[in-house]
């Protein structure tokens, strides 16, 4: 029988947010729970108390990195970490990467021989900024990098940026999503086409791209636009949807919690998510599609691609308003195509379920602990 393993999750954020490194480290968390295997949180400042074997191992600062608000770790307390390697014998440290000199690499440079670094790669730059300081990050974290066993990345161009950033090689394993726990019951449909976006309310995120499509839509009577989620932007999306004149016609939802977001996505017949830049994969496509969403459409980026296997039907331009509404209103129109591309989505969730990715990951864990035994 094959033993079960112990293994720390290592992130520099905090686990109170719900971003996609987050979602990551939890799901898979979760997952391996429910195999046998003990899991360890070593995470940056974290206040919940609903998860197992968090430890906080530092206080953290928020910042603006790669058009998005995250928090940074200060310098992780070394008399802390020992103990924490005092009471718990890892087999595998997965630490997310890029990772801070400040917490994760403290954490690596204090593991055991005995322990296996394994690494997930989760970036893509919004910008030429973000590109040059990952190098710089990696440079700073270049002995620390040493100590992995293994690369993750979470979608090909994040290969390619985590080779050409910090040198590493990696192999491709998406990030996995908890396909069943997203099913619910779909909505008693109105009369009304539903559209809806859910993310963080930022400019990368293209909300404000949504609302100029939705403007410019034929037969926009005909439909309600949902926004959901949080963000600094939140006031400036209000008066632009007045400005507009479709004021009526927009609901903002606020704050969707994790328990609330399959029914919430699975009202829409278009879930749109039309992201600029910067993202490495796009779990919200897939929790969307798994949710029971009628279309999903994406934000025609690199990582958003991955997901979408560069299908035309489902990506747009953000900042073409005229043809990112003409595309939706295409989709609402026919439903023949809209079933077909339902279908088609339907179809891609096998590949990004946690019961897939799980035992990919668990099997590169085996065989770092493998090599060296």
């Amino acid at each position: 029988m094959t033993r079960a393993l112990t293994i720390g999750f290592v992130l520099d954020d905090s686990l109170d947010s719900t971003d996609g490194v987050q979602q990551y480290v939890l799901t898979l968390g979760a997952w391996l729970t429910e195999q046998g295997h003990t899991v360890h949180y070593l995470v940056g400042e974290t206040a919940r108390t609903d998860i197992p074997n968090v430890h906080s191992l530092s206080r953290n600062v928020r910042v603006s990195f790669n058009k998005n608000r995250l928090s940074v770790p200060r310098f992780a307390n070394k008399a802390k970490i020992k103990q924490l390697f005092g009471d718990v014998s890892f087999d595998i440290l997965h630490v997310q990467m890029p990772f801070s000199p400040m917490l994760a690499a403290r954490v690596i440079d204090a593991a055991p021989a005995t322990t296996r670094v394994i690494g997930t790669f989760h970036i893509l730059p919004a910008g030429g900024l973000q590109t040059v300081a990952t190098r710089v990050l990696g440079s700073i974290v270049r002995r620390s990098i040493k100590r992995f066993d293994d690369v993750i990345s979470v979608s090909e161009p994040a290969r390619v940026f985590s080779n050409k950033t910090l040198g590493v090689s990696s192999v491709v394993i998406p990030n996995a999503v908890n396909v069943s726990a997203m099913k619910t019951k779909k909505p008693r449909k109105n009369n009304l086409h539903t559209i809806v976006f859910l993310g963080r309310l930022v400019e990368r995120k293209g909300a404000g791209h949504l609302l100029a499509a939705f403007a410019q839509m034929p037969r926009r009577d005909a439909a309600r636009l949902i926004i959901g989620g949080k963000g600094p932007l939140l006031a400036k999306l209000k008066a632009q949807a007045a400005n507009l004149g479709i004021a009526e016609r927009v609901e903002f939802a606020g704050f969707v919690s994790e328990e609330q977001k399959p029914s919430f996505l699975a009202q829409a017949d278009l879930a749109v998510f039309p992201s600029t830049g910067g993202e490495s994969f796009g779990i919200i496509l897939v929790e969307a599609m798994a949710a029971g969403a009628g279309v999903v459409i994406a934000g025609d980026n690199p990582g958003y691609r991955t997901v979408m296997h560069e299908r035309h039907e489902v990506l747009v331009q953000p900042d073409d308003h005229r043809l990112f509404a003409e595309h939706m209103a295409e989709l609402l129109r026919d439903q023949t195509l809209a079933d077909e591309l339902h279908d088609w989505q339907q179809g891609l969730l096998a590949q990004f379920d946690v019961e897939t990715v799980g035992p990919k990951i668990v099997e590169r864990y085996r065989d770092a602990l493998r090599s060296k035994s």
